[in-house]
């Protein structure tokens, strides 16, 4: 045991002096989370992230249509405008979102002649569709509006609409989440554990693998071998001390989560601490195998960093698997990254209890064995 104490608390020293080591390891952290966590608020937050929508109402003339179209808007969470005209003016900026009604609409209606809406936005692709469905789902409200309006309260008009707006709605439907589910992880939520898993994961495949496949090229590994020390106290030692590098990386995430991001946890704190507990053992397990496997320091790092970003991305550290393609989602249950970033979010946001991811912690720590086992094989002194 002194020999494998010596040789983690050497190897951890050695680490903790380079200076790109401490630089992902304290400084990037909090960038990222500040960065990920501000760019994915809006995932799942509401129907446009907790404000209303801005929209500008293009129509001439719109009689009395405009409050009803107003009221199912603004239920849909949109915020419209009207004007009759939109400005042509070089100097004027174009708004992001306009719905345009042919003129006269209240009297074409009223006329039997249709009525035609036409909807533009700047948005991107996934924000498009959404609005797309939010402003055809208050169109057709509205036409249901008008359809029971002209059957029950008379001849159109703007009082029939105020007698269907005012009547008691017989059906009433209520939406509650299932068990203790709660929304899709998002903004800090998702960026936290997400890139914490990243990080780890990164700093334990560059760092400790470079550092392995330096000090076996520079005979550091051939001094060890003539010391009465045994070859499984040596690898024990090494991997002993990417696990407390792994550590380090944990315990400042946590911390920055939790004092700087108001980061929270859940109610099972203490499973989510043997989650990161078995996820770091992971990464001090894959390390060490790419250490022996890499032939030059440069190979270990670029290896590391293709690796640990491609894991990061397909695992759902980067985004909430939720929101992508089903394939992702698959491929999400059958890699580490995975496994982990699950686990996480069943403690943290669905709050699904410790018990739900003990499988989770059964495949880590058996994968974390697994490479442990390649790595013992692997390892060599020169």
């Amino acid at each position: 045991m002194r020999n494998l104490l010596f040789i983690g608390w050497q190897d951890v020293r050695n680490q903790l002096r380079e200076g790109s080591t401490l630089l992902w390891l304290f400084i990037m952290p909090p960038i990222f989370f500040y960065f990920i966590g501000t760019v994915t608020a809006g995932f799942s937050s509401g129907v446009s992230g907790g404000q209303a929508t801005p929209l500008t109402v293009v129509a001439e003339r719109p009689g009395f249509l405009k409050e009803q179209i107003d009221l199912r808007l603004e239920a849909n969470d949109f915020a419209p405008t009207w004007v009759e005209a939109l400005q042509s003016s070089e100097t004027a900026a174009a708004p992001v979102r306009t719905l345009t009604f042919a003129a006269d609409m209240s009297d074409r209606l009223l006329a039997e002649e249709p009525v035609t809406a036409i909807y533009d936005t700047k948005a991107d692709a996934l924000g498009r569709e959404f609005e797309e469905i939010r402003i055809q789902r208050s169109l057709y409200t509205v036409l249901a509006d008008i359809i029971v309006a002209d059957a029950t309260a008379g001849p159109l008009s703007r009082d029939a609409l105020a007698i269907v707006n005012e009547a008691p709605r017989v059906w009433q439907l209520d939406v509650s989440t299932a068990g203790k589910r709660q929304e899709i992880p998002s903004g800090f939520q998702q960026a936290v554990p997400g890139i914490l898993v990243m990080f780890t994961l990164l700093v334990l495949l560059t760092s400790s693998g470079t550092m392995l496949v330096q000090e076996r090229t520079q005979g550091l590994l051939r001094r060890l071998a003539s010391a009465p020390i045994s070859r499984g106290e040596v690898i024990a030692g090494k991997w002993q001390g990417r696990m407390v590098l792994a550590a380090v990386q944990v315990s400042t995430a946590l911390l920055f989560g939790t004092f700087l991001f108001a980061m929270d946890w859940g109610p099972d704190i203490a499973m989510v601490i043997v989650v990161l507990t078995a996820w770091a053992g992971f990464c001090a397990s894959a390390g060490l195998w790419l250490g022996t496997v890499a032939r030059t320091a440069a190979q270990a790092g670029g290896l590391g960093v293709l690796a640990a970003n491609l894991l990061a991305a397909l695992g759902g550290c980067w985004w909430p698997i939720e929101i992508t393609p089903e394939w992702m989602q698959m491929i999400q249950k059958a890699i580490p990254t995975g496994w982990t970033m699950d686990a996480l979010h069943k403690l943290i946001s669905f709050q699904a209890g410790a018990a739900s991811v003990v499988p989770h912690v059964l495949l880590l720590i058996g994968a974390a064995a697994a490479f442990g086992v390649l790595a013992a094989r692997r390892f060599r002194y020169v």
